[in-house]
């Protein structure tokens, strides 16, 4: 079983490509190497193929923080788990269940008005995460680029806050703040129940 990634960006005509396009590329080569694992088309939308589907929503999550980053730039994205039957060269030629959910669980996003869908073989596991995920996103959608910048470097290498304070060169009660207005606690926890609830499914 794998994970495919579906995404585009929102917005991405208001500003410079080279904006957005820099941090979604360094969020998508810690997945893995283009075009293989990822690989961007039609301007604004891309492709990843994430082998351990239990790390799915975390690259997501930190694919939302990176291009965050840049002011007015969102992103939607669609996590698909199944099997992988075709592998190419190329990700965006692969085949198999997961490259189908996550093509359908991305065309339902605009209806959902949700950024963020995960569509697997289970129909329990994806109400009861897709929830969680609705709720989440009232906070991730409006994440400001400093909030964004603290969860990505966060996320990125598990740093404790005087570590981040120090990079940021901010005050560690600076970084306590934006814990606080990014609600990691609360996105850590739906990504540990995310990896909780995926390991008993009997994929």
């Amino acid at each position: 079983m794998i994970s495919v990634i579906t995404g585009d960006i929102i917005n991405s005509r208001n500003t410079e490509t080279e904006k957005w396009l820099r941090p979604l590329k360094e969020a998508l080569d810690e997945i893995g190497t283009s075009p293989k694992s990822w690989e961007i088309y039609r301007g604004d939308s891309f492709q990843a193929e994430i082998t351990n589907p239990e790390n799915a929503l975390q690259h997501v999550i930190v694919i939302k923080a990176s291009v965050k980053q840049v002011k007015g730039i969102d992103v939607r994205l669609s996590i698909g788990i199944g099997d992988k039957t075709f592998d190419s060269p190329n990700i965006t030629e692969s085949n198999g269940d997961a490259f189908v959910r996550s093509g359908e669980g991305y065309e339902l996003l605009s209806s959902a008005k949700q950024n963020i869908i995960v569509k697997s073989p289970d129909a329990a596991f994806d109400e009861e995460i897709n929830l969680y995920l609705l709720l989440l996103l009232i906070a991730m959608d409006n994440w400001t680029p400093k909030a964004a910048e603290y969860v990505r470097m966060n996320l990125k290498g598990n740093l404790k806050q005087v570590d981040i304070a120090k990079k940021l060169g901010i005050t560690q009660s600076s970084v306590s703040e934006r814990h606080k207005r990014a609600y990691m606690d609360e996105v850590r926890a739906v990504e540990d129940r995310y990896r909780e609830q995926l390991k008993k499914l009997e994929l």
